[in-house]
């Protein structure tokens, strides 16, 4: 591997981010939906690479170890995402919606799992030939339905000048949730697999105290910023300070509790949320992820996407995958938003939030692979990656449209964004 390539593709993403996403809002969407689908084309044309062809020389497709560099950089972006997110949010907001947004995340687990659990089997035909290993290779697949990818409805949200008010702070908050629930979820399947129950204790108790440590140490690090601004307001070492926080907090989550890095990234966010810098900070964390990362993170899902091998088998799957995935969020989460207040376009507006899939379904496949066998010779990781894809285009293309506003800048009111 060559280090100077790196700066290669990272010229090549950002530029085709920038241009797609612009392109996105000229015909109405959000910038995201042209990222996602800059990322497919660069993956698309890497493939098609020849050295006697300078056009198509031009896209090289990067390497094994090159994508494992594009990977931390689309992490720090997600992470950047998360914790902007966390900076925004209004706490009174969130503790208003945190009853709903349990009920709802649960409801977006358990509803595309059942889905796709159900959907499995039939593509097994194993209603007619019923197994227990049949069973359980059909949850596990049901299972990686069962996450939302956060970052892309995050900055979707943010994009639209809609992460604050009921309808954002739900979504957000079931999103986070539904993240947890969907690590949860696989861990119980494979402690079923393994005939582990202490496995599934484990993890529920990790959960728990991700969460305490994060809500006591947070506490902590809150008071030290609220006596940093008092000393010294709007300097850059509070931001510097906060970018520390944000990191530890991610590495902590995943590397002593299991939970996603991105989660802990979101409650730096919050215990810092509301304070007199909150503002000049968060300001920070979105020109630093805007200009490089983000557009890294988003792009990467597209340049993951590996359609080699791909037949009508494949096809008929992934169409069948993607259906119940994108069901499963829209139907669990809709219709049990409408006890908690929300109309029906509100509560299709929370179910549509939640359908986009990324990071963590992937990770879900990866932690289950081992267990999960083919299904009637379909690797599911190819319906997986078309299921990123699409939702990550559909997302927020229907908020878009459930909202009908036009979309805010990413920066700020007054920030240059073309």
């Amino acid at each position: 591997m060559e280090l100077v390539n790196i700066f290669y593709y990272l010229a090549i993403i950002l530029i085709f981010s920038k241009s797609f996403g612009l392109l996105s809002r000229k015909i109405g969407l959000p910038q995201v939906a042209g990222m996602v689908v800059a990322g497919v084309l660069v993956g698309l044309l890497g493939n098609l690479h020849r050295d006697d062809n300078f056009f198509l020389w031009f896209f090289m497709k990067p390497t094994g170890e090159e994508m494992d560099i594009l990977h931390v950089f689309s992490q720090i972006g997600v992470v950047l995402i998360l914790f902007s997110s966390g900076l925004e949010t209004n706490l009174g907001d969130l503790k208003k919606s945190g009853f709903a947004a349990t009920m709802i995340a649960l409801a977006g687990v358990v509803t595309p799992m059942l889905l796709g659990t159900l959907g499995c089997l039939a593509y097994m035909n194993g209603f007619s030939e019923w197994g227990e290993d049949k069973l359980l290779n059909s949850i596990f697949v049901g299972t990686i339905l069962a996450a939302t990818s956060v970052g892309i409805t995050a900055e979707t949200l943010k994009e639209l000048g809609k992460l604050n008010g009921k309808i954002g702070q739900t979504i957000m908050s079931a999103a986070i949730i539904d993240d947890v629930l969907g690590i949860i979820a696989l861990s119980i399947v494979t402690g079923i697999r393994g005939g582990g129950a202490s496995q599934i204790w484990i993890t529920l108790l990790k959960v728990f105290s991700f969460f305490a440590f994060s809500i006591g140490f947070g506490i902590l690090l809150r008071l030290y910023f609220k006596w940093e601004e008092r000393k010294f307001p709007h300097k850059r070492r509070t931001s510097i300070f906060a970018f520390g926080m944000c990191f530890l907090f991610a590495f902590c989550a995943e590397k002593f509790f299991d939970v996603a890095s991105i989660t802990g990234a979101y409650m730096a966010g919050i215990m810092l949320s509301g304070l007199d810098d909150t503002k000049f900070v968060d300001r920070k964390v979105v020109v630093s992820g805007y200009m490089i990362f983000s557009p890294i993170f988003f792009s990467y899902i597209g340049i993951s996407a590996d359609f080699s091998g791909f037949n009508l088998s494949y096809l008929l799957f992934a169409i069948t995958f993607i259906v119940l995935g994108i069901l499963g969020k829209i139907i669990g989460c809709g219709l049990t938003s409408m006890p908690f207040g929300f109309n029906f376009k509100e509560s299709a507006t929370v179910g549509c939030g939640m359908i986009a899939r990324g990071e963590v379904a992937l990770a879900v496949y990866a932690a289950g692979k081992s267990l999960i066998a083919p299904v009637n010779g379909v690797d599911p990781l190819v319906a997986t990656i078309i299921l990123i894809v699409f939702s990550s285009i559909l997302c927020p293309s229907l908020l878009k449209l459930l909202f009908k506003e036009k979309p805010t800048e990413l920066l700020s009111p007054q920030a240059d964004n073309k």
